[in-house]
């Protein structure tokens, strides 16, 4: 008997074996693909769910005698100072002494909102349009409307009446000592309030 007549009736005796191990190899690799298909869908929908979490975004324009002025995309809860940190913080050019007296950097920022930074000798009256300009970075709680005062943390309609009511106030201090606010609430908004 010759070799090829050995195969071909080996073959042919075992012949659903041998269909059985081809469907089973094919069915193994095409498994295999499916799987390692499967995990990198399944890894994709994961990333996709993260950032669908993510905080949601501002956008702030910065502008004046800064660093890199232009636009900056930073989380809801920013600060000016966080703004300025994205920025690469002020120039050489920026007006100090008046960032000092009217810039409150713990004050949070909104969307859209637009900061500009004076350069020195630079008057803000000669048509410059910034949003934070003087006096306008805090809250008076002598001066500030119902609807002023509830953008603050923590106050609400109740507290915003209470707050007007108790005036005038010789010090944001007394907005405590008269029970306009609680102490805790007073904590959240010292560094925005002003006794004007």
């Amino acid at each position: 008997m010759e070799p090829r007549d050995w195969i071909l009736g080996l073959i042919k005796e075992n012949l659903l074996v041998f269909l059985l191990l081809i469907v089973a190899g094919g069915l193994f690799f095409f498994g295999t693909v499916e799987f390692l298909t499967q995990k990198d869908k399944d890894e994709s929908v994961v990333f996709e769910e993260s950032e669908a979490t993510e905080s949601p975004k501002l956008l702030v324009d910065i502008e004046g005698a800064v660093t890199k002025p232009g636009l900056y995309k930073l989380p809801s809860d920013s600060r000016i100072q966080d703004v300025l940190i994205a920025c690469g913080g002020f120039s050489g050019e920026a007006d100090r002494d008046f960032i000092e007296k009217n810039i409150n950097l713990a004050s949070k920022v909104t969307d859209g909102m637009k900061i500009y930074i004076p350069r020195v000798g630079e008057s803000l009256s000669s048509g410059v349009n910034t949003a934070i300009s003087p006096g306008s970075s805090l809250v008076g709680v002598n001066s500030a409307g119902q609807a002023e005062l509830e953008a603050l943390p923590g106050i609400g309609p109740v507290t915003a009446g209470k707050i007007i009511a108790g005036r005038p106030y010789s010090s944001i201090d007394d907005l405590v000592a008269k029970k306009a606010v609680s102490q805790s609430v007073f904590e959240k908004i010292k560094d925005q309030i002003s006794p004007n």
